[in-house]
C-alpha cells in the first residue's frame, strides 16, 4: 500500500520540526565564544530528500537526510580579558547569521502551517464524503 495524504504530510511537518529545532540550536548558540577557530559553534542545517511513493508516480514526501554543519568562519575577536581567550588573546564568535536563521524559522512554519492546512482540508473532504453517504 502506498503513501496517504497523511503519511505525507505528517512526514513533511516532522522534517520541518527538525528544521526548526536546528534554527532554535543555532539561534541558541548565535552569542555564543570559544577559545579556538576550531570549537567555535557553527551554524546546522537539515538536508532533505525526496522520497517517491513506489505505488504512485503521482505520490511524495520529504525526509530529513542528515544534518550537516555550515562551512563558515567564526568571527575572530580580539578580548585579552575574556576567560575564553587564547594565548593571543582572541576569541571565536559562532558562524550563526541571525537574519538568515530568522528567515529559514519563518519559512519552515510557513511550510508546517502549510501541511497543517493539507490535513484540515483532508479531514473536511472525507467527513463531507461519509455525510453524502450516510
Amino acid at each position: 500500500m502506498g503513501m496517504s495524504i497523511f503519511d505525507i504530510s505528517g512526514r513533511a511537518m516532522g522534517a520541518q520540526l527538525v528544521r526548526l529545532n536546528t534554527t532554535a540550536s543555532n539561534m541558541a548558540n548565535a552569542g555564543t565564544v570559544s577559545g579556538s577557530a576550531e570549537e567555535a559553534y557553527r551554524a546546522r542545517k537539515a538536508v532533505f530528500s525526496a522520497t517517491l511513493d513506489r505505488a504512485s508516480d503521482a505520490r511524495s514526501t520529504v525526509d530529513v537526510e542528515r544534518i550537516v554543519s555550515v562551512e563558515a568562519t567564526p568571527e575572530q575577536r580580539y578580548e585579552p580579558g575574556h576567560p575564553q581567550a587564547d594565548e593571543n588573546g582572541f576569541v571565536y564568535a559562532a558562524a550563526v547569521d541571525t537574519q538568515a536563521e530568522l528567515v529559514d524559522m519563518l519559512e519552515a512554519s510557513r511550510h508546517y502551517q502549510n501541511n497543517v492546512e493539507v490535513l484540515r482540508t483532508a479531514k473536511s473532504l472525507m467527513l463531507n464524503t461519509f455525510r453524502m453517504g450516510s
